[in-house]
Formats: C-alpha cells, sequence, structure tokens
C-alpha cells in the first residue's frame, strides 16, 4: 500500500506508509509521522525532538476486515512557549482512538443502520458509535435556528410509563422539529419564548388541541400569530363525548338484550360510515344498537355531520354550518352533546381560522410514532440529552430505523 492510497482512501495525510500486516485477525497499517514539527500550542516550529509515542488508531474497514494505522506520535519541545506537548495530527483528534475519516464513515452508516448494527459492522463498541452520533448532533441540533420559523405545530407527548411527557414544537413547513421541553403544560414552553424572542422570529399561525393553557401561552407570546385548533383533537373530543354517553346508556339499560347490543358497539360509534367492515357485520351490529337507543343514535349522526365543517366553499359558509351544528345540538337535551357544543363556541374562532391556515397537528402524531419505535429499538434511553438529539434529527431518519 502505497502512501497515496494512505491519504485518498483513509484520509490520513503527514504519515509515510512502512508496512502492513495481520494481527489478531484485523489489518493494522504502520507508518510514520512525516509532516513539519510544530507547537500544538502557539504554532511555531522552533522546537526540538522529546522522544515519541506510537499509538493504534482506526481508521476504517478494507476487505470487511478492521483497519488500524500504528503511528509514531513525536513529543516535542517550544523554545517559543515553553511547552512539551504531543504534536498534533490532521487526521486525528488528540483524545479519540480513531481518525476523522474513520467518524465520517460512522456518520454516514448511522444514517441507513442502527447503532447496534453499526458497531456490529465496524467491531467496535457501540458507545464508541454513541459516542460519535451524538457529537454530530449535538453539533447540528443542540441550537436549531428559529429565526425563518412561519407555522409551528405544538402537542405533548407521552414517553414511558409513570406519565412522563415531552412537548414537541414541529416546524410545519420544513417538518422539522425545533423545541422539545420537559414534562407538559406552558412551563415546560419557557425556554422555547425566549428563544423566539431572541431569534426575533415572526411566526404567523400555531397549530394546537383544545388547551386553555396553551392558547394563553401563545396569545402572550405571540400576540400577532393564529391559533388553530386542530381537527384530529377535536373529533377525539367528540369521540370521547359519545364513548361517556354509551356507557350511561349501558348502565340505564333494563334488558340483557339493551346491554348485549350496547356493550360490542364501542369501537364501531368511533368509527365513520364508509369504514365499517361488511365482511363482519359491523354495519348490521350499529344499526341494532342505534334503534334501539334514540340519543346514542342522535349523537352519532351529529358526529358524522361535523365532518362537513372542514369540507365547507369558505369561511362564510363553515361559520354559519358550525352556528347551525352548534344550535342543534343544544336542541337535542342530549347533555354531553350540549357540553361538547359549548366548547365549541368557546374554540369557533380557532376552528374557523382552519379556513385561512388549513393546518394541523398530524405531522407530529408521526414523530409521536417515530419515538415509539426508536424507543423500542434502543430498549429506552439513559442518556436524556442524547435522547432529546435524536428528537430533532427524526425527519432525518427512515422510520424503521430511528433507534
Amino acid at each position: 500500500m502505497s502512501t497515496y492510497l494512505l491519504y485518498h482512501g483513509f484520509g490520513i495525510c503527514e504519515a509515510s506508509f512502512e508496512r502492513m500486516e495481520e494481527i489478531d485477525e484485523r489489518l493494522v497499517l504502520f507508518s510514520r509521522f512525516s509532516g513539519r514539527l510544530r507547537c500544538p500550542c502557539c504554532g511555531s516550529e522552533a522546537v526540538i525532538r522529546k522522544g515519541a509515542k506510537v499509538r493504534e488508531i482506526r481508521c476504517g474497514l478494507l476487505l470487511l476486515k478492521p483497519v488500524s494505522l500504528s503511528v509514531e506520535f513525536p513529543r516535542i519541545q517550544c523554545h517559543a512557549c515553553g511547552a512539551i506537548r504531543q504534536v498534533r495530527m490532521p487526521f486525528c483528534d488528540e483524545k479519540k482512538h480513531y481518525t476523522k475519516g474513520f467518524e465520517q464513515l460512522v456518520k454516514v452508516l448511522a444514517k441507513f443502520a442502527t447503532i447496534a448494527d453499526v458497531a456490529a459492522c465496524l467491531r467496535i463498541s457501540w458507545n464508541t458509535v454513541k459516542e460519535i452520533v451524538k457529537n454530530d448532533l449535538q453539533a447540528r441540533f443542540s441550537k436549531p435556528d428559529l429565526k425563518g420559523l412561519k407555522q409551528i405545530a405544538i402537542d405533548e407527548i407521552c414517553i414511558g410509563k409513570g406519565h412522563k411527557y415531552l412537548t414537541i414544537v414541529l416546524d410545519l413547513i420544513s417538518g422539522a422539529v425545533v423545541f422539545v421541553g420537559k414534562g407538559k403544560g406552558c412551563n415546560s414552553l419557557i425556554p422555547f419564548w425566549k428563544r423566539v424572542k431572541k431569534a426575533k422570529a415572526e411566526i404567523e399561525v400555531v397549530a394546537m388541541d383544545m388547551s386553555v393553557a396553551f392558547a394563553l401561552a401563545v396569545k402572550q407570546n405571540l400576540p400577532r400569530a393564529y391559533i388553530v385548533n386542530d381537527r384530529f383533537h377535536i373529533v377525539k373530543l367528540l369521540n370521547e363525548k359519545l364513548s361517556e354517553l354509551r356507557r350511561k346508556m349501558y348502565h340505564e339499560a333494563t334488558t340483557i338484550q339493551q346491554k348485549k347490543v350496547l356493550k360490542g358497539t364501542r369501537w364501531l360509534l368511533l368509527k365513520n360510515p364508509e369504514n365499517l367492515d361488511p365482511t363482519r357485520d359491523e354495519e348490521k351490529h350499529l344499526k341494532e344498537a342505534l334503534k334501539l337507543n334514540a340519543p346514542l343514535a342522535t349523537a352519532y349522526y351529529m358526529k358524522d355531520s361535523l365532518r362537513q365543517f372542514w369540507q365547507q366553499p369558505d369561511i362564510m359558509a363553515a361559520r354559519a354550518f358550525l352556528d347551525s351544528w352548534t344550535d342543534q345540538a343544544m336542541s337535542t337535551g342530549i347533555k354531553v352533546l350540549m357540553d361538547f357544543a359549548k366548547t365549541l363556541m368557546a374554540h369557533r374562532l380557532r376552528m374557523l381560522a382552519w379556513y385561512d391556515y388549513p393546518i394541523s397537528t398530524g405531522p407530529l402524531e408521526g414523530i409521536n410514532n417515530k419515538i415509539k419505535t426508536m424507543q423500542r429499538q434502543a430498549y429506552g434511553f439513559k442518556d436524556r440529552v442524547f435522547f432529546e438529539l435524536k428528537i430533532y434529527a427524526l425527519h432525518e431518519s427512515r422510520y424503521a430505523l430511528v433507534g
């Protein structure tokens, strides 16, 4: 192997190649430092040699065999500053046992495989791969740029047992996570508001659930931003009201037949009519339950009609439809529908804002699924900083290889 291949194949410069040996199923390249001696502290060339130290450094793979570089690091004494130090090698850092070229190899492989797979392929420890990946993520995502933020989504996600939560802020235009806050609620967003103010970001619209606390926090910190209540959370809340009504009617049922019909309709009530499975007679079962329970039938059909709110031609038609729907819900006399109608009236402007900015927190649900996949593949993350950095990089990861 020539010095030319040493440089272009492994990125090793200022080192002359001497010989190659196979030791313990790995290839060892013996070389000698051939660069100019300079003081690593002040850069002066007024130095003298003070011995040397041989180090073995990982530099890559060759024919699927690990390749190491055995190089003699000269030790020098500087006449200018008086320091006695080892010379600085341009192809590796002082306290690392791998070259910069090897570090780049790990970064590239980590984009296509998990940390465990990269470690097994390169025959190095899991901690070494994690160290390289963590340093790379730290350099790129420790301080995301918020200056160009225009549209964001805010939501809280559960990351484990014991009600452990994170508050995630997503850039809806780029799809990148721009903030990860500990816990849930307004206090978790305090560092984010400080960074937004410092970056002078002009955020136009925020998508979120129907949380009053989040809405107040946004109004206080982004007074000019529009708030859009997410369609998913509105339908989810109505589904919860529907399940509450079903449970109440089940307990009030007087015959075994009524209880039997209601017991199997929990998930059928949450489905849209077009999603019912005809092979399992789901539509027939649902019709029997609705026929026996008039209030449940009314609530179900009201839920189905609410979907038309997001299908109106313009905001004026949507406003008229929403007013008509809430009036109809209040006139039914069904408590769960009346409570839900009052909630919609309180969030009326935020629902109508969807027609100016048709956005949602849907992309955050995808981020949540990726986080769960990442936790399963890594069997959890003990390093909290590394875990948060991995979340920041999720928009670059493949769904199946986020661990």
